[in-house]
């Protein structure tokens, strides 16, 4: 048994607990096991069969302002937060052939996204709700599967495209819950906004070097990887500070408020 083995076998897990607790014992000791070629076993993403799948649009949203409407929107969170542990195990286990500090470094990712769905589901626990009692959409297992084969474009498209969203919306979604006097969910957003950083981060660190060994411009590249997955456009307002911090450089986010500024004018790009 080896670190890629054992997040294979945690990723498999249906119940978050069992899973979140698997994440936590993965021996970090271990050999990495980074030559290993693992088979595909049958169900991946390990996730609980009670779960209800709907288009985007037909999640529930509620007003913040109401204990049900504050309970839906942390429902969806705690989605996001365990879909993000099973991305994170699954670029440990799928992808070989690379240093161990990169194993290690999404490792720590699912750690850190276990310690959020925890917190979220947590607090759910005090509103009525658990994860599973409300729909949800399946958009970024759907851009995993999409990029299976292709790790510049699992980097360019999870972390630093649909996980990065995250740094925008965290702003909006934390000032909702203040002006709603919910002081809890606020902590909970300020631990996943500061944690979410390093991930993009490392999304970013490993992307440019990818394409520095492949000889390929991270700039040019990530629109050529954005156009041939179909990646969802991205709505501003962005939150410059965080994405600089995570490693976007000015020019990227200047790229992103042009396309913004495009499509808000009913320009085509």
């Amino acid at each position: 048994m080896n670190l890629r083995s054992q997040a294979l076998q945690a990723l498999l897990l249906q119940e978050p607990a069992a899973k979140v607790a698997a994440v936590r014992a993965i021996g970090h000791a271990l050999p990495v096991g980074a030559q290993q070629i693992l088979a595909e076993p049958p169900g991946i993403p390990g996730r609980p069969a009670s779960l209800r799948f709907v288009p985007p649009q037909d999640v529930p949203k509620r007003s913040v302002k109401s204990a049900q409407g504050r309970a839906a929107l942390l429902h969806s969170l705690a989605h996001i937060e365990f879909n993000a542990i099973n991305l994170a195990l699954d670029v440990v286990w799928r992808y070989p052939g690379l240093p161990d500090a990169f194993y290690a470094g999404w490792l720590q990712v699912a750690v850190e996204e276990a310690l959020h769905f925890e917190l979220l589901n947590e607090y759910l626990a005090t509103l009525g709700l658990q994860y599973g009692d409300l729909p949800v959409h399946d958009g970024l297992w759907e851009m995993a599967e999409r990029t299976r084969s292709d790790l510049l474009a699992r980097l360019a498209l999870v972390p630093r495209t649909l996980e990065a969203r995250g740094l925008d919306a965290c702003p909006i979604v934390r000032r909702k819950l203040d002006e709603a006097g919910d002081a809890r969910a606020v902590a909970i957003i300020d631990i996943i906004l500061r944690d979410e950083v390093g991930h993009v981060a490392l999304g970013n660190y490993w992307y440019r070097q990818l394409c520095r060994e492949q000889s390929l411009s991270d700039f040019d590249t990530y629109g050529v990887l954005a156009r041939q997955y179909r990646a969802p456009r991205l709505r501003g307002p962005f939150n410059r500070p965080a994405r600089l911090k995570a490693g976007f450089t000015e020019a990227e986010i200047d790229e992103l408020e042009r396309l913004d500024a495009m499509f808000r004018n009913g320009r085509q790009v």
